[in-house]
């Protein structure tokens, strides 16, 4: 369960250098359709924090290649360690109003301001809590459970964000429903796990959210099945835990060009989605991983009429790409 107090840094439970903490506010203007995520890691024990702002609009395989990206490996930690206010090198300001409810995030650099709201839907969902999640309960029947060090303590939450974007002279008004993330645990700086975390909104009172695995082995552009880790389904500001999930991606360069899911909420009711790939570009979240981003447009025959919005993160480490790539050109 996820607790106020957990809106701020943790105490590391080991020396590990590598024990990160991350804050990740992902946005989106629909049409035309624009990506924004704003993201911070925080390194408590060794006392750095890397970071990065993101703007991409258009179907790009380079960062640079984006609208706008703003990468810094290493910033100090500010002296008063808080994740409830704190002001970064690079010009980005985050204040938590309300513990995991309401945090204002202003970024001014060069040629790009931000200043937008996230405002809480729903309650974080926490993926190591059986009360809240359905498969994590099923999990723990088995044997040997753990989730991976990275998320020792992790939640998703469905938001909305408001405010406005100014990107070289022109002014964009961010008025969405999107998802943000907390983690805490130890992570590594080479990534050696995939994950597609996705997500479908459709209006402020139903959004879809999946974590999947998938095999990156079977190749760049290949359709490859997708199975559900943990997720939920956001109704009314309700949470409802999901118990089952499945579905493919169509694959270009490993982005997902075409999403088709299924999933069945703990009520028993299931939805079918499809998403269509928008935009592509190559986050890396830290040097040592690639989050394959797309925005994509979501549609569902439950559904009839409305359309969703949300970011697949397909998530593959460096060194499993190359070679990857490798085995392809050979």
């Amino acid at each position: 369960m996820i607790r106020p107090e957990d809106a701020q840094l943790h105490e590391p439970t080991t020396d590990d250098p590598l024990w990160g903490e991350t804050n990740y506010f992902g946005f989106y203007l629909p049409e035309p359709a624009m990506n924004i995520g704003v993201y911070t890691l925080w390194r408590t024990n060794t006392g750095v924090i890397n970071t990065n702002v993101s703007v991409n609009s258009q179907r790009v395989q380079a960062p640079w290649e984006a609208d706008y990206w703003d990468a810094w490996a290493q910033v100090a930690i500010p002296q008063e360690r808080s994740l409830l206010d704190y002001s970064l090198p690079n010009g980005l300001h985050v204040v938590c109003h309300e513990p995991n409810a309401v945090w204002d995030i202003r970024y001014e650099a060069g040629p790009a301001r931000l200043d937008v709201r996230c405002t809480a839907l729903m309650e974080p969902f926490d993926i190591n809590d059986p009360e809240q999640d359905p498969l994590t309960a099923a999990a723990q029947q088995g044997e040997g459970f753990t989730w991976g060090h990275a998320y020792a303590g992790h939640f998703d939450m469905t938001a909305r964000f408001t405010g406005e974007l100014t990107l070289r002279g022109t002014t964009h008004q961010i008025d969405c429903v999107s998802t943000m993330d907390h983690s805490w645990g130890v992570r590594q700086e080479r990534q050696s796990s995939v994950m597609s975390w996705m997500h479908a909104h459709f209006s402020e009172d139903l959004a879809v959210h999946g974590i999947f695995s998938f095999d990156p082995q079977l190749g760049s552009n290949a359709e490859t099945p997708l199975s559900l880790s943990h997720g939920y389904v956001m109704d009314h500001g309700k949470v409802l835990g999901l118990t089952a999930g499945s579905g493919t991606s169509r694959r270009a360069k490993f982005y997902p060009e075409e999403i088709t899911i299924q999933v069945t909420d703990e009520t028993g009711r299931t939805l079918d989605l499809v998403g269509q790939a928008q935009t592509t570009f190559p986050w890396q979240a830290w040097p040592g991983t690639v989050g394959h981003n797309v925005l994509a447009r979501w549609s569902s025959p439950q559904l009839p009429g409305q359309t969703g919005w949300g970011e697949s993160m397909d998530f593959i480490g460096l060194e499993e790409l190359t070679g990857l790539y490798a085995r392809e050109r050979s």
